[in-house]
């Protein structure tokens, strides 16, 4: 049996891996996934919200030995989270996520991207510490490909994402995690170009680089897909 710890993007909460935790629980393997702080049903303020705090929760909801996986913007947490506790994790899985660059923030690297699909999608609130997802935009970008009851559950529940964490650059010399790296390349994502997550996943091992043919959202699309993928994966 793996243990999994799965970590939500932005403006999304634990409530998105709801197919998928099943989905492993009935392969043998236990799953559970976490609200970052100032998303879902976390009550920490938006302004009190960090990258550093991110990846407290993280080790704080983490036992030694288990897999964990971010999505999407998750890709920055999971790694500051690695970088500090190493023999925490027994592997990294970014599934259609961004992988820090040396001396990047998310910010950059949406923007260094070679297509910019959430343009006019995400929008700074008032005050400038959040960004929220039109919903008409939210539905072409993450969840084009969701049936109409996926999405119907989905955009209710997006909340505002904290600005200043993904502002915020990882150490330049502190990027790449010690521990065992796998990518998950989603093939019609209309939210980080497929292009631009084959940039992200190059330096990882072949065998490392999985591929699935669905949007920015396959724990809506094809839950049992990637519950064997993921399981594929913790069998090594």
């Amino acid at each position: 049996m793996a243990a999994f710890l799965l970590v939500h993007g932005s403006c999304h909460g634990a409530w998105c891996w709801r197919d998928v935790i099943p989905a492993l629980a009935a392969l043998g393997h236990d799953a559970q996934a976490i609200d970052l702080p100032a998303h879902g049903e976390d009550r920490t303020p938006a302004t009190a919200a960090t990258l550093d705090l991110y990846a407290e929760a993280i080790l704080a909801a983490a036992e030694r030995g288990v897999t964990l996986v971010g999505h999407s913007a998750a890709g920055y947490p999971i790694t500051l989270a690695a970088l500090r506790a190493p023999g925490r994790f027994r592997r990294l899985v970014y599934l259609c996520a961004y992988v820090p660059a040396a001396g990047r923030s998310l910010v950059d690297m949406r923007r260094a991207g070679p297509r910019q699909p959430l343009r006019g999608v995400a929008r700074p609130d008032p005050g400038g510490v959040t960004y929220s997802v039109d919903p008409e935009g939210a539905r072409a970008t993450f969840y084009h490909d969701c049936p109409t009851e996926i999405r119907a559950y989905a955009l209710p529940r997006l909340c505002p994402e904290p600005i200043l964490p993904q502002a915020i650059a990882l150490p330049p010399c502190a990027t790449e995690p010690t521990v065992e790296r796998h990518y998950v390349l989603c093939e019609d994502d209309h939210t980080i170009p497929p292009e631009y997550q084959e940039t992200m996943a190059a330096p990882f091992a072949p065998d490392c680089i999985h591929r699935m043919p669905c949007g920015h959202s396959p724990f809506f699309t094809m839950p049992d897909r990637l519950a064997r993928l993921l399981a594929a994966i913790a069998r090594g």
